[in-house]
């Protein structure tokens, strides 16, 4: 007979697999297959050991998105994928909390952490999963919240009689038994846009939360889209509708880094606002954050840098003097040259250079492949640590160039 999908938890869900799962410390790979042993031979069962050490591995890695919290939760490999970083879902939560909603309906709750920062604002939080084993993580991992319950179900059958607030998460990956494979089309997603649109439309707080990716032509009218970076990492667009849509905003990105968090914001559509001047490469060359990019706020950013575009079509901002900015890295010119490999093999050898780091946009090379071309062999330079240098290849017009350049230190 087939287990039941929750059954590998089932072994946690002991006193005895409680108790041992918190004795573990942070999993490393190395070690597992001591550990393995080792709990065998105090005498536990292998399927609890087995699950035990799964958990283990899913609450280390998922330190980076939930910290301390992780090591009292409960996980599963597809659920850690999708779920929001606990610092992001508490400015989803904020939303709600500010516009004083005071029942949020979570459907596709995954596991549980937008649920988690809602519940912690004392907002009544009703969790709904379709997936029977994600449901039972969520149901642990909200425990602690009494503001909060877990429903077994199907998003877009739940009564929402007496909910003001919607939060929506849709499962935007399929799973088989190769791994899980990402779904690009809006439509296809568990639920999908146009169920997200039909709530919205009952005048609802509605919030929901996309992947990156989502093309500008899939952004519904009447919502702010707001793109959201962690890191670096551009991790999500979310939509607000109604009370949750700031008056004004119609796109936003929103930077969190070690400082904090910065937001620019325009109310033009999405390919609208100013457009931005183009000039020379010179003084210094910014790349803006990624969720700028998405957000089509690059000609906003370079305003506000008093810079221009290298070209027209390439996110890539020049400025005469340095400013300090959250929305874009920034390099130091230092040379100009047109983009050919023989020539910057030359470059490199009469440098001594021996470490390369290239970036690239508006061209079809392929870093790593120009890398292996100009430092082929050993690395050069003298003896000891190597020389270092940064390589930004881009487009003129037509024109291709390699641009020298040197970080500038945040």
């Amino acid at each position: 007979m087939p287990h039941a999908p929750q059954d590998h938890l089932a072994p946690l869900l002991t006193t005895e697999g409680w108790e041992l799962l918190a004795s573990l410390g942070p999993y490393k790979e190395a070690d597992a297959m001591a550990v393995n042993q080792e709990l065998r031979k105090a005498g536990h069962p292998a399927e609890l050991v087995a699950a035990v050490l799964t958990q283990s591995r899913l609450r280390t890695r998922a330190e980076a998105k939930f910290g301390e919290f992780a090591r009292q939760m409960l996980f599963t490999q597809a659920g850690l994928e999708q779920a929001t970083r606990l610092n992001v879902a508490a400015r989803h939560a904020e939303r709600f909390a500010r516009a004083g909603i005071s029942h949020v309906a979570d459907l596709g709750c995954g596991l549980g952490a937008d649920s988690m920062a809602m519940a912690s604002m004392d907002i009544n939080v009703t969790a709904v999963e379709m997936d029977e084993t994600t449901a039972a993580c969520a149901t642990i991992n909200l425990m602690p919240f009494p503001h909060a319950k877990v429903l077994h179900s199907d998003a877009t059958s739940v009564d929402l009689n007496g909910v003001d607030g919607v939060w929506l998460d849709p499962a935007r990956r399929t799973t088989s038994t190769s791994g899980t494979k990402r779904i690009w089309d809006p439509e296809a997603f568990s639920p999908p846009l146009s169920f997200v649109e039909g709530l919205a439309a009952t005048g609802r707080a509605v919030g929901v939360k996309m992947g990156p990716g989502m093309p500008h032509e899939s952004v519904p009218a009447g919502c702010e889209a707001q793109w959201v970076s962690v890191g670096g990492d551009v991790t999500e667009v979310t939509l607000w509708f109604n009370a949750v849509a700031r008056p004004g905003v119609r796109r936003a990105a929103l930077v969190i880094g070690p400082q904090g968090a910065a937001e620019v914001t325009s109310g033009e559509d999405i390919d609208g606002g100013p457009a931005a001047a183009v000039g020379p490469v010179e003084g210094f060359l910014y790349e803006p954050d990624g969720a700028v990019i998405r957000a089509g706020l690059v000609a906003d950013v370079a305003g506000m840098l008093n810079g221009h575009l290298v070209d027209e079509h390439i996110a890539y901002i020049c400025a005469p003097e340095l400013r300090d900015t959250p929305f874009a890295r920034a390099y130091r010119v230092l040379d100009v040259m047109p983009y050919n490999v023989k020539a910057l093999k030359a470059w490199v050898k009469a440098n001594g250079i021996g470490v390369l780091d290239i970036k690239k946009r508006g061209t079809a090379v392929t870093p790593e492949e120009l890398r292996k071309q100009l430092l082929p062999g050993k690395p050069a330079g003298k003896a000891g640590k190597p020389k270092t240098a940064t390589l930004v290849l881009t487009r003129i017009g037509e024109e291709r160039v390699a641009v020298v350049v040197e970080p500038v230190s945040a």
